[in-house]
């Protein structure tokens, strides 16, 4: 039997991991009431509150992000309680559908997909409906690559008393997002987008009122119970039986990122982020996203040429040349595709991605000068 040939992630999520950290994956197992195992959970608790740049309380569940963003939901809230989403892709449109089943009132404002939240806009619905307890809100749409001014959100929802509910999953990393000085009180994240780690951990940072907002809410959660995971969390463990090869991966992917640093890592995200878009509007195509100020940090979704099919550029550079692109999603499905450029990412990976589109495009029919796209996207690091 024939093995397929690895594939090189340029996705969202998950992402390509580096060899220390695969390495650390195949560490033993421990005991998970262990004093061994305290350490490591101390380590890794250590590393996020680094990346999210925060002092407060933070708890670590077993599960991808969605997990984590539905532990928010039924922890801070009781039945009926009213909410107000920002709605503009399929993960921010998930955030509502979640608070729905849950029984929340819901008001959405929502956008076309690929425009980011206009800060007045909230500020103008804030101030001529009623009272709402929360915002919910996606900092970086991965469906769209969008990236919405979160300060400036979170700012109008503390003027009008909301608690503003973070879904940093793809953002933490690739982008600026200190927790309290932007005064947010949950933040989301996950361990297989920019934390250098696989999926299987959802992380989340919650304010004082945010902590007070769980023990008022009468919504049912068992394993999701986050004031029980705090409980176990300042004794550097969980309730369940925690994934422990993620933690290993953890741990071996905060020792990486502190030794590049924070502002370095952002910086780098930034470099990729435009040498990407460059690229691909050198080689005539168009961006989901045109201006780069609400641009993502972490993906860059476009359209193909016209008479290119989205579908065989992603198969062609799949069985070609092994480099696994994004889809569309939803309403997008078939008509974009997605290159990712985050976590495990530098500018060699994304100038030979650009190089094999270019052969790609060319094999299925569409002109291209060699050397166009990765000519575009050096000059594009040259000036970031």
């Amino acid at each position: 039997m024939q093995h397929p040939k690895p594939q090189h992630l340029m996705l969202p999520g998950p992402t390509p991991l580096p060899p220390s950290v695969l390495q650390a994956m195949a560490s033993p197992m421990l005991n998970h009431r262990g004093e061994v195992w305290q350490e490591l959970y101390k380590e890794v608790a250590a590393g996020v509150h680094w990346l999210c740049q925060t002092e407060h309380e933070t708890v670590m569940l077993a599960g991808s992000g969605t997990t984590g963003m539905e532990a928010a939901l039924c922890n801070l809230f009781s039945p009926g309680e009213k909410v107000l989403a920002i709605c503009q892709g399929s993960f921010s449109e998930r955030f509502a559908q979640m608070a729905e089943v849950f029984g929340l009132n819901v008001t959405r404002l929502s956008y076309a997909w690929g425009e980011a939240a206009r800060p007045e806009d909230l500020s103008r619905l804030l101030d001529e409906s009623g009272p709402f307890k929360a915002l919910l809100l996606v900092h970086n749409e991965t469906s769209t690559g969008v990236l919405n001014p979160l300060e400036s959100l979170a700012a109008i929802a503390r003027q009008h008393g909301l608690l503003t509910i973070v879904d940093a999953i793809s953002s933490l990393t690739t982008t600026p997002l200190p927790v309290d000085a932007w005064g947010l009180d949950v933040v989301i994240t996950a361990s297989q987008k920019g934390y250098l780690a696989p999926p299987g951990l959802s992380m989340l940072s919650l304010s004082p009122a945010a902590w007070a907002a769980c023990e008022q809410g009468t919504l049912p959660r068992y394993t999701l119970d986050l004031l029980l995971a705090r409980d176990y969390a300042r004794r550097a463990m969980t309730p369940w039986t925690p994934p422990m090869p993620v933690f290993q991966a953890l741990k071996a992917g905060f020792e990486l990122m502190r030794h590049e640093g924070l502002l370095q890592i952002q910086a780098r995200h930034y470099q990729l982020m435009r040498a990407v878009r460059a690229g691909l509007q050198a080689l005539g195509m168009k961006l989901l996203v045109a201006d780069e100020r609400i641009a993502s940090r972490a993906v860059t979704p476009v359209y193909p040429p016209a008479g290119v099919d989205a579908e065989d550029i992603r198969k062609v550079m799949h069985n070609n040349y092994h480099i696994t692109l994004g889809a569309g999603q939803r309403k997008l499905s078939g008509q974009i595709f997605r290159i990712g450029h985050l976590g495990y990412q530098d500018v060699p990976t994304v100038l030979g991605v650009l190089g094999c589109l270019e052969m790609t495009l060319e094999q299925l029919g569409y002109p291209v000068q060699p050397g166009t796209a990765t000519a575009a996207a050096q000059e594009a690091l040259r000036l970031s």
